[in-house]
């Protein structure tokens, strides 16, 4: 690691593990909803908008942090943008929930567990992942393997698509499950921004 003659403000290590905790409390509802019937969902709903508040929160205070700041522990563009990736994975968790309940979806069709599947590895992976920003150690695996889980998402994505325009759904729900599908596929690219701004950190401390 580069050998600094300045003190680093340290906080920042904590408030994004927490922040990737928080996600992972994100992802656990997510597989709660896959076993859920009409009547949980709500509830389940409200839960993760309550995690979702909670990542807003979480973020709002490392940007609080970065502005009053002199010394930050790297880049403060990089760390800009992993805050606003990692909230950007909660809302777009928090969005397809409410949308499954919004639109009132009585079955998800097959393959959104397997999206979902991926989303929790990926969360947990971030997790384990942001204590170690405080070494760079152990970083390279986390980042190859979350952009595999990404590549993953997309054939998964490709495929729902293709089984949502079979022919056998009606336009409309058409319209509302592509929408859910799609919005879970956004949440596995912005895993992918996270590892690949945890990559350009440690390009930059080596």
């Amino acid at each position: 690691m580069r050998f600094r003659l300045t003190p680093r403000e340290t906080s920042f290590y904590d408030m994004f593990a927490a922040s990737a905790d928080n996600i992972v409390t994100g992802s656990k509802l997510l597989m709660e909803l896959l076993g859920a019937d009409a009547s949980a969902r709500a509830e389940i709903a409200e839960r993760m908008r309550a995690a979702e508040h909670a990542g807003d929160d979480a973020t709002h205070a490392i940007f609080h942090q970065l502005n009053s700041s002199f010394i930050t522990p790297f880049d403060r563009e990089d760390i800009y943008n992993l805050a606003s990736s990692l909230d950007d994975i909660m809302d777009f968790m928090e969005e397809a929930v409410d949308l499954v309940v919004l639109y009132n979806i009585e079955e998800l069709p097959r393959g959104v567990e397997q999206q979902i599947e991926v989303l929790a590895r990926a969360a947990e992976l971030t997790a384990e992942a942001m204590p170690n920003l405080r070494t760079m150690d152990n970083l390279t695996e986390y980042w190859i393997e979350v952009n595999r889980l990404e590549n993953q998402a997309d054939q998964i994505h490709r495929k729902l698509l293709a089984h949502l325009f079979n022919g056998k759904y009606e336009a409309i729900e058409v319209l509302k499950l592509k929408q859910i599908v799609d919005v879970l596929e956004e949440a596995a690219d912005a895993f992918e921004h996270v590892a690949n701004t945890v990559e350009t950190i440690a390009v930059k401390e080596s």
